[in-house]
């Protein structure tokens, strides 16, 4: 299993790009006010009524950078929420729009106040046919049984169409449907995720693995390597939330597993969070104390440090590594531009000309 997973994790690997922080730089004044007012319309799905322009949790952070992507794409106002409420669903908005269910959910009040009045009525017209029959008037009693047996039925058939247009509307039978099927396919779309002959997943597959391996996961919680292929799909996702959770539940069954610990570290590093880069960075430095020659933890520590403005800690990760890698190797060049730009950052900072 520990060989697969390597296989896997080397294949989703190279689909991952690293996120910079959280930095939004816009063509105008406009667009930048666009940006505001839309983060302020947006509710963020994981907060207590917070728009995730207020909210400094992993999916409004997500959310906030999507919104600026589409943005950027040219989409308008419309269009970007439309996007965000196919993923979150209504409530994504401070305004839900007037849709079947929420026609049933104002109107239910009034049809139940019109319902007890009915029950009201057709009750109090019972009693007096029934005291009328008592005081001798025999005309009155077949339609006072008629009425025993027919006064609840309106009432009845409403509650049943009430309760069969909210399950319609509510009760995500297509969802339930979806979970099944991506429960059942899950071992086949790892078997395809782990052949390097087959071509490699989209997204929508590794949404469907994503959700299968949750799955499995309820069933066998302790299970460290299925935490960590989970955490590394949602790296391959852009899923901040789900990485995280994975990769820190992963490193809480196996803080000594040096993949778990490598994964956990890139997660955090990632994050616009600065006290999970200040963790990750520590995870990294005791993975580099350890093992000075482990590229990946040098190579994830000196692009880390370079984004939190630590250049003197980047060049010398970087630099580490040149003495490591062989001359022929295809990152040199990255890594040696790289330290130029780093060296000039230096420079910029002291308010010294560079050398270049």
């Amino acid at each position: 299993m520990r060989y697969l997973l390597g296989l896997l994790m080397l294949a989703l690997s190279a689909t991952v790009t690293y996120a910079s922080t959280e930095v939004f730089t816009f063509d105008n004044e406009q667009q930048e006010q666009q940006f505001r007012k839309l983060t302020e319309e947006l509710r963020c799905p994981k907060c207590q009524n917070n728009s995730i322009a207020d909210s400094n949790s992993m999916i409004a952070l997500d959310l906030r950078q999507k919104v600026y992507e589409l943005m950027k794409e040219g989409k308008n106002r419309d269009e970007i929420v439309d996007y965000m409420v196919a993923r979150y669903g209504y409530f994504v908005t401070y305004n839900p729009p007037l849709t079947p269910l929420t026609v049933m959910l104002w109107g239910l009040p009034f049809v139940a106040i019109a319902v007890g009045g009915w029950i009201i009525f057709a009750r109090s017209k019972k009693r007096v046919r029934l005291k009328q029959v008592e005081q001798g008037d025999e005309e009155a009693l077949p339609e006072a049984s008629r009425t025993s047996n027919w006064v609840y039925l309106p009432g009845f058939i409403i509650a049943l169409g009430v309760a069969g247009g909210a399950y319609y509307q509510v009760g995500s039978y297509e969802k339930v449907a979806d979970w099944n099927n991506a429960y059942q396919q899950a071992p086949a779309l790892l078997d395809r995720a782990l052949d390097p002959s087959e071509p490699p997943l989209n997204n929508a597959e590794m949404e469907h693995l994503a959700l299968g391996l949750r799955t499995r996961l309820q069933e066998d919680p302790q299970n460290v390597e299925a935490w960590e292929m989970l955490g590394r799909i949602g790296m391959v996702l852009g899923n901040a939330t789900m990485a995280t959770d994975a990769y820190g539940r992963a490193y809480r069954l196996a803080p000594k597993n040096e993949n778990v610990v490598m994964g956990y570290a890139e997660v955090l590093t990632r994050s616009s969070d600065p006290e999970d880069n200040r963790q990750g960075a520590e995870l990294l430095k005791k993975l580099i104390a350890e093992d000075r020659t482990n590229v990946k933890a040098l190579s994830i520590f000196a692009f880390n440090a370079f984004e939190q403005e630590r250049y003197a800690e980047a060049i010398s990760a970087w630099q580490m590594m040149l003495k490591l890698l062989p001359e022929n190797d295809q990152r040199r060049p990255i890594i040696e531009r790289s330290v130029e730009q780093a060296l000039m950052m230096v420079h910029e900072k002291k308010g010294q000309p560079s050398d270049k």
